[in-house]
């Protein structure tokens, strides 16, 4: 877990499966790699904060620092979505893909400092593993400092961000890459096969493992 982005107690935790719920017996049932995943559970009105909900990321603050954002070309995960979760918050009730990043703005030249977020769409299925969850095609992209016109009011396409953030100058570069949950809606559920470029990571029991995307 990234210790500065986790607010009230939640869980992110390399885990076993989980292998479905009952009835589901065809390979949706388990993880896509292995048998492990990212367990993440958060509640909702749980902190004395406001809003009162949890937040947790679950990343990598080393081996991305100082990658350009404009070389980010496949992004995704799976995920074990259940049918309570879209009953606490919706079908967009989701985890997130967030990378911290420097946005080298000529229009902001002492904003350092914000976070691309991926809201991906509904899960296509629930109480089972999800086929592949594409970043780059499908949900939307937003900025949470305001940089551009990306924001979570104005929901922007992958392609859209990127080329926001190309104003001409110095390129905007990555500080650190999550998968994350809240603050919003209460969300149990699990998350494997996050893809970065080239690179799935595979979360298991023993730690994260890095494959080669097929």
């Amino acid at each position: 877990m990234i210790t500065r982005s986790t607010i009230g107690s939640p869980v992110a935790d390399l885990r076993n499966g989980p292998f479905g719920s009952f009835g589901v017996t065809d390979s949706s049932a388990r993880p896509p790699y292995g048998r492990g995943s990212l367990g993440i559970e958060v509640a909702d009105a749980s902190t004395s904060l406001s809003p009162s909900s949890e937040k947790v990321d679950f990343g990598n603050e080393v081996d991305f620092f100082g990658r350009p954002v404009q070389g980010l070309r496949q992004v995704g995960f799976h995920v074990f979505q259940t049918g309570e979760n879209v009953t606490y918050g919706g079908t967009e009730n989701m985890p997130n893909i967030r990378f911290e990043i420097d946005p080298n703005l000529n229009s902001a030249p002492i904003d350092n400092y914000s976070t691309m977020v991926w809201v991906p769409a509904a899960s296509p299925v629930t109480d089972r593993w999800s086929p592949f969850l594409d970043a780059t095609s499908t949900g939307y992209w937003y900025l949470t400092g305001n940089e551009t016109a990306c924001t979570q009011a104005a929901r922007c396409t992958f392609e859209q961000l990127k080329t926001s953030l190309d104003d001409g100058g110095a390129e905007a570069t990555i500080y650190t890459a999550a998968v994350g949950k809240g603050r919003d809606h209460m969300w149990i559920g699990a998350v494997d096969g996050l893809r970065i470029n080239e690179n799935v990571y595979d979360f298991e029991v023993g730690g994260v493992r890095t494959r080669r995307a097929a």
